[in-house]
Parts: C-alpha cells; structure tokens; sequence
C-alpha cells in the first residue's frame, strides 16, 4: 500500500495500534449529553425574544421605511408620481414636517401643472384610526416639484410663499 505524500508517516505507538483515539473537543470522552425540552426552548428565546423586539423597534422607528427610499427612489422615480408621493410621504414624516402618521396622509397631485412646478397637496384624514376631528379632512401643507432639476420647496408655514425643503 503506497502511503500519500501529503500525509506524514506514522510512527509506532506503544501498546496497541487498534488503541481509541481520545477527544478532542470538549476533554471528556464521548458524547454530550442530550438537551432536555426546557433547555431547547430557553436557547430559542435567547434568540426569539431580543430579535423580535429589534424589530419592532426597526419597524416603530421608521428605519425600515427610510432604508426603502433610499433603496427604491432614483433619478428616474422624480418622473413617477406613485414612487414620488411615497418618498414625500417618508421625508416629510422623518423629518418632523408633520406628526400625522404616513397612514393618514393623503397625497393630491394636480395632474395640470408642468413637470418643473408639479404641485401636490398633502391633506390630512381623520377617520379610520387617525387623529383629528372625525370627518374633516384637512390640508397640511403644499409640496411643489420640480422634476428636472429634482428640487422640492413647501409652503409649509407660510401659505402660499414656498421655500426649500432640504433633503436627506
């Protein structure tokens, strides 16, 4: 039997060559053991429960919606309006424009205005869940576009007289 060249040659022990051969993981010899089903199920809330909370917290915090944007919205995406009211739609929420939640923002593009001063009119729903007197449907603030040049300004404040958002 030729031996591998890669391998070196054994040398003979004393006492038997059929000798077992002795752990190396752990010190002991054999094997662990078993898990008991308390000790399975507490290593799975050891995992379960911290990540669960992370998140809810990612999710409460908005992270996740912001990670998305970023992810989704490009120089194309200025052109469609629905990928355009859902990136206004985090900016102006993330960066305390308003306290009204996202869900209860209704966007209204007027589909009349020019690519460079698109405007859109984020009104506010009460209904469903959302704040606010019952029934009314009140406007927030105007957002105005300018598609070319990708540049937003609101009149947030000031009806009427817009200045420039600044955008993350």
């Amino acid at each position: 039997m030729a031996s591998d060249p890669k391998t070196p040659p054994r040398t003979p022990t004393s006492g038997s060559e059929n000798a077992p051969t002795p752990h190396l993981g752990s010190g002991r010899a054999g094997r662990r053991k078993p898990r008991t089903l308390k000790q399975h199920l507490l290593r799975r809330l050891v995992v379960l429960v911290p990540a669960s909370l992370l998140a809810i917290l990612v999710m409460k915090m908005g992270w996740l919606d912001q990670a998305a944007d970023k992810i989704q919205f490009d120089r194309l995406a200025w052109f469609d309006n629905t990928k355009l009211v859902e990136h206004l739609r985090v900016l102006v929420t993330h960066n305390g424009m308003t306290d009204v939640p996202a869900k209860c923002l209704v966007p209204i593009v007027n589909g009349n205005d020019p690519p460079e001063a698109t405007r859109i009119d984020f009104m506010e729903r009460s209904n469903n869940g959302c704040p606010g007197k019952p029934g009314s449907f009140d406007r927030l603030f105007t957002i105005k576009v300018n598609r070319a040049d990708r540049l937003l300004a609101t009149d947030q404040g000031t009806p009427g007289r817009f200045h420039a958002i600044a955008q993350q």
